[in-house]
């Protein structure tokens, strides 16, 4: 089991395991959301998180067309996860929300278009101008 938690604590996600499939999202959304270069996400299937506390919810414009849910604590900012209306079934999790040294490394990087040019993440083993369709 893993746990990811807002900064103050309020908000937490109890997780299953370490996800399969962590990205790293260049896109200027990501920027603004981390407060960084780039975000790191590890989507899980929704089922089997638990969610405590209480939380708010902004919901933006996607690349895609689509939608995506940022939930974030009231008390202290954190966005700790969030959902995309083209990855049903699926929550995206904050890696940085984990606090975890040892997290998965991304497997896939995305909107490398917007990647700021002294960013070199090695080891990924997919690479996309824009996004990708994958789950």
């Amino acid at each position: 089991m893993a746990r990811a938690q807002c900064s103050c604590g309020a908000l937490t996600l109890t997780l299953p395991e370490a996800s399969r499939q962590v990205v790293v999202c260049h896109c200027l959304d990501c920027q603004r959301r981390s407060g960084g270069p780039f975000g790191v996400g590890a989507f899980y299937p929704a089922e089997p998180i638990t969610i405590s506390g209480d939380q708010r919810e902004f919901t933006r414009s996607a690349a895609s067309g689509g939608k995506v849910h940022n939930f974030f604590c009231p008390n202290c900012g954190s966005t700790v996860y969030w959902k995309a209306d083209n990855l049903p079934g699926f929550i995206g999790v904050a890696v940085g929300a984990l606090a975890d040294p040892q997290y998965p490394a991304p497997s896939r990087s995305i909107f490398e278009q917007a990647k700021h040019h002294w960013v070199q993440i090695d080891g990924v083993a997919e690479r996309f101008q824009q996004g990708s369709a994958k789950k």
